[in-house]
C-alpha cells in the first residue's frame, strides 16, 4: 500500500490502493476522531488501522477497486469536525465517515451526512439519541450506546446490592445521556441516586468531585465518562481511598486502553460492559493479532473493532449496489443484509440505524489472575442481542413510525 497524491489533504491521510484500470471503481473512507486528546487511545490511529484492515479483507482491491482511507483529528470540537467533514464531502469526494468519536461531534456529522446524502458509521460515540430523536437514514450506530451500557452495567450492579448511586458525569452530550440512561435503570430497579456532579471534559483533577461522591455515602460511584477521564478518575479514586472506605466504582463506559492506563492493581474488580474483547473467541483473537502487528502490540478497543466491522459491511453493501454514491441507498442496503465478520460476529441493523449484537459483561482481573499483557478481563455473562439494546418502540425515531 502507498500514499497517493490524490489523497493529499491538510489532515492525516492513509490510503489503500489497487492498480488503476479503465473500469476502476473508487471509494473514499474518512476516519474522523480524536487523535491527540483524551480519546486518542480508544480510537485515534488505531481506528485508521482497523479501517485499512477492513479494506484489505473486503477483497475489493483484488477486484480492481481503488479505495482511499483518510484520517483527521477533530479535537473533540463539533465545529472543527463539521468543517473537516464538509470539506471531505464537498471537495475531496469522501463517501463515508466512520468512528466519529465524541457524541456532540457524531450528532453534528449526522445532520451534515443527511444534508449531503453521504454515510455516517458511528463507532466511537455513545449517545443513544443517534437512534432516537436524532436518527437519520444516513447514519448507523454500530458498537455501543448509552442505553445498552446503562441497562447492562447499571442493572447488574443494582441487582447485586449497589442500590445507592452518585454520578461523576462528563459535561457534554455523551455524559449527560449516559447519566440519564443509567439513572433511569437505577430507579426502575429500586435504587436511589443520592447526588451527581458535572465534570469538565479532559480535566486532570477530580479531587473535589470525588470528595463530594465520598461524602454522599452512596454505595456506588458511577463514572459517566470515558477515555483519559476514566483512567484519571480510577487513579485518583484509589488515592482518596474510595474503595477502601466501602464504596465501589462503576465504570459505565470503560475501554481496555483505560484499564491498561490505570493498571490492574487500581482497576481490579471493576465491572464493565463491552461489545468486544480481543480474547473472546478465535475470530476476535485472529483480528486482534493482525491489529496488534499494525499497532506495536496494542490490542484493539471495541471502538476500533467496530470501525473494522462497520467498514466491512459498508463495502459489502456498496459492492452489491455497484458502487452507488447515494448514501441513503447504501445505508438501506446495509440494513437489508445480516452482518458478519471476525471481529464482532453476527448481527443485524434495525430501521432506526441501531446495529444489534451481543454485549458482554466483564470484570477486570486481579493482577495475580492475568497471564500476560492485555489479559485483563473475565467474562461474567453474555447479554443476548435481543436484550442488549433499547426496544425499537421506545427510542422515538421517526424512521420507526409505521
Amino acid at each position: 500500500m502507498k500514499i497517493v497524491s490524490a489523497c493529499a489533504i491538510a489532515a492525516f491521510v492513509f490510503c489503500a490502493t489497487a492498480p488503476v484500470s479503465a473500469q476502476e471503481k473508487t471509494l473514499k473512507i474518512g476516519v474522523l476522531n480524536d487523535q491527540s486528546g483524551l480519546y486518542a487511545d480508544m480510537g485515534g490511529l488505531g481506528s485508521i488501522a482497523a479501517a485499512k484492515l477492513a479494506v484489505e479483507d473486503s477483497g475489493l482491491l483484488a477486484k480492481g477497486w481503488k479505495i482511499d482511507v483518510l484520517g483527521a483529528d477533530h479535537q473533540n470540537k463539533p465545529d472543527v469536525a463539521s468543517n473537516i467533514a464538509r470539506r471531505w464531502f464537498d471537495i475531496d469526494g469522501v463517501d463515508v465517515v466512520t468512528d466519529v468519536t465524541n457524541s456532540a461531534v457524531a450528532l453534528a456529522i449526522a445532520q451534515l451526512a443527511r444534508e449531503k446524502n453521504k454515510v455516517e458509521l458511528v463507532s466511537g460515540a455513545a449517545t443513544s439519541e443517534l437512534t432516537g430523536k436524532a436518527c437519520s437514514p444516513n447514519t448507523i450506530h454500530w458498537t455501543h450506546d448509552t442505553w445498552a451500557l446503562a441497562n447492562g452495567t447499571g442493572k447488574a450492579i443494582v441487582q447485586t446490592g449497589g442500590d445507592t448511586w452518585f454520578f461523576l458525569t462528563a459535561d457534554y452530550a455523551f455524559g449527560h445521556a449516559l447519566e440519564r440512561d443509567t439513572e433511569a435503570v437505577v430507579l426502575k430497579s429500586g435504587g436511589k441516586v443520592l447526588g451527581k456532579v458535572l465534570t469538565p471534559l479532559n480535566t486532570a483533577d477530580f479531587s473535589s468531585f470525588l470528595l463530594q461522591a465520598q461524602s454522599s455515602g452512596a454505595k456506588i460511584v458511577g463514572l459517566a465518562n470515558s477515555g483519559v477521564d476514566t483512567s484519571n478518575s480510577l487513579k485518583q479514586a484509589a488515592e482518596f481511598g474510595i474503595v477502601e472506605s466501602g464504596q465501589k466504582l462503576a465504570g459505565l463506559l470503560v475501554y481496555i486502553t483505560d484499564v491498561h492506563a490505570a493498571g490492574l492493581p487500581i482497576a481490579q474488580g471493576l465491572i464493565l460492559e463491552s461489545a468486544f474483547y480481543w480474547d473472546l473467541n478465535d475470530g476476535t483473537r485472529a483480528f486482534s493479532e493482525r491489529f496488534s502487528k499494525a499497532m506495536d502490540g496494542r490490542k484493539p478497543t471495541m471502538v476500533q473493532a467496530g470501525v473494522y466491522s462497520s467498514v466491512i459491511h459498508y463495502l459489502k453493501a456498496v459492492e452489491a449496489l455497484g458502487n452507488s454514491k447515494d448514501g441513503a441507498a447504501v445505508v438501506a442496503e446495509m440494513k437489508s443484509m445480516p452482518t458478519e465478520d471476525i471481529a464482532m460476529g453476527e448481527g443485524t441493523i434495525r430501521i432506526d440505524g441501531r446495529k444489534i449484537h451481543d454485549m458482554y459483561l466483564l470484570e477486570v482481573k486481579k493482577p495475580s489472575e492475568s497471564k500476560g499483557p492485555w489479559d485483563y478481563y473475565t467474562l461474567r455473562t453474555t447479554i443476548p442481542a435481543a436484550e442488549a439494546f433499547r426496544p425499537l418502540d421506545q427510542g422515538g425515531c421517526s424512521l420507526a413510525v409505521n
